[in-house]
C-alpha cells in the first residue's frame, strides 16, 4: 500500500485587503494548491472565520465534501465562488456594517492545514458622537448602542486614522470598537494636548468598558436611500418634524445617515434642521460665508428644547420607498384611457 500526506500551499488573489460598501457584493479571495493533485476533494475542509481580536473568533462558513454551512448573519448571503480547482474564495452579498473586519481562510485535510487572511474594508465616513446628556457620558457598551441607533457602528483605529489623514480634527476622546479611547488632532493647540505636539491620533489606550465615560467615534457607509431637507413654509418643533417626514413617505434622518449623505452623496445645504436624536445639524460640502466656518463638514448646533419652532427637518427615504412613491404617483396621474408610452 502506498500512502501519502497531502501538502497544502496558499496563495492570495488580492494584497490582503478588499474594499466595498454597505449593500454591495464582494469576493474574499482564497486559493490553494495541494500535492499530489489527484486528491479526493471530499477529504478537504474549507473554513472561514472572522477574527475580531486575538481571542475572539466568529464562525462564518464551513464546507467538508458536499456538506456546507453558513453561520449567523451570513446565512443566505454567502456562497463559495468555485472558479476552479483550489478556489476557496467566498462571495458575500448585501454587505453590512458588521461585516467589516479581518477574515481567516483555513484549508485542511486529515494531516495538513494552512491558512490565509484577508481584510474586508468599507467605504464610508467616521463621525464623532455624544448624546443629548452631554460629553463624556458613555461607557463602552453605551457607545456601541448610540452608534447603532444612529445607523452606524463604533469605528476601528484604522478607520479613525484614515479620517484623520483626510482632515478630521476633534478635541474630545471617544471609544473605538476595540475598547481603546482615542481622538484625532490635525491642528495641535494648547487645549488639545499642547500646541507644540505633532498632529496625529492621540491614544489613551484600552480603558475600563463599564466604569469609564467618553464620547464615541462612529462609522457608517453607503445609504440605500436618500437624505433631503424637507421644504416647508414654516419652522417646526421636533414632534412636528417627525410627522412632516412621515407625511412625505419618509422618516426623520439619523445622524449617521446625514453624515453618509454629506460624505458619499455630497449633500450640501445651508439650512439647519432636526435629526432623529433631537440635535440640529446641516451638511456643508462647499464652505461659504455664513454657513458655519471655512471647512467642509456636518455642522452641529446642539440639542435645543424640542418645543422650539426654529428649524426645518432632514428626512430619509429608502430606495424602495422612493420607487413605491413614484409608482403611486404615476398610477394616480396617468389617464385611464391613455395608451401613450413614455
Amino acid at each position: 500500500m502506498i500512502s501519502f500526506i497531502m501538502k497544502i500551499k496558499f496563495f492570495q488573489t488580492a494584497p490582503g485587503k478588499v474594499v466595498t460598501h454597505r449593500g454591495g457584493t464582494i469576493t474574499l479571495p482564497c486559493r490553494y494548491h495541494h500535492e499530489p493533485e489527484d486528491v479526493d476533494p471530499n477529504r478537504i475542509r474549507i473554513k472561514w472565520t472572522k477574527v475580531s481580536d486575538a481571542f475572539q473568533f466568529e464562525d462564518v462558513f464551513v464546507e467538508l465534501g458536499r456538506q456546507q454551512k453558513a453561520f449567523g448573519s451570513y446565512r443566505g448571503r454567502l456562497s463559495l465562488e468555485r472558479a476552479g480547482p483550489g478556489d476557496a474564495s467566498v462571495i458575500i452579498h448585501n454587505i453590512t456594517l458588521q461585516d467589516y473586519g479581518r477574515y481567516e481562510c483555513e484549508v485542511t485535510n486529515d494531516m495538513e492545514d494552512d491558512m490565509g487572511f484577508v481584510n474586508l474594508d468599507l467605504e464610508g465616513v467616521v463621525f464623532p458622537y455624544y448624546p443629548p446628556s452631554g460629553r463624556y457620558k458613555l461607557n463602552f457598551h453605551q457607545a456601541e448602542e448610540v452608534c447603532r441607533q444612529q445607523d452606524a457602528i463604533l469605528a476601528s483605529h484604522a478607520q479613525l486614522h484614515k479620517a484623520w489623514l483626510e482632515g478630521l480634527d476633534w478635541c474630545n476622546a471617544g471609544w473605538l470598537e476595540d475598547g481603546s479611547v482615542q481622538y484625532p488632532i490635525s491642528h495641535p493647540r494648547d487645549q488639545c494636548g499642547r500646541k507644540d505636539s505633532p498632529p496625529g491620533v492621540r491614544n489613551y489606550g484600552y480603558r475600563h468598558k463599564d466604569d469609564e465615560r467618553y464620547d464615541a467615534f462612529c462609522f457608517t457607509s453607503n445609504l440605500n436611500g436618500r437624505v433631503y431637507f424637507l421644504k416647508r413654509f414654516k419652522k417646526v418643533n421636533y414632534l412636528e418634524a417627525v410627522k412632516a417626514c412621515q407625511r412625505d413617505d419618509a422618516v426623520i434622518a439619523k445622524v449617521g445617515q446625514l453624515y453618509a449623505a454629506w460624505k458619499i452623496q455630497l449633500l450640501d445645504r445651508c439650512e439647519a434642521g432636526w435629526v432623529e436624536d433631537g440635535s440640529i445639524r446641516y451638511p456643508i460640502v462647499n464652505p461659504r460665508t455664513r454657513c458655519g466656518g471655512s471647512e467642509p463638514g456636518v455642522r452641529n448646533l446642539g440639542f435645543p428644547d424640542k418645543k422650539f419652532r426654529l428649524y426645518g427637518v432632514y428626512c430619509y427615504r429608502r430606495n424602495t420607498d422612493i420607487q413605491s412613491t413614484q409608482a403611486q404617483k404615476e398610477t394616480t396621474t396617468k389617464p385611464a384611457n391613455s395608451t401613450k408610452s413614455i
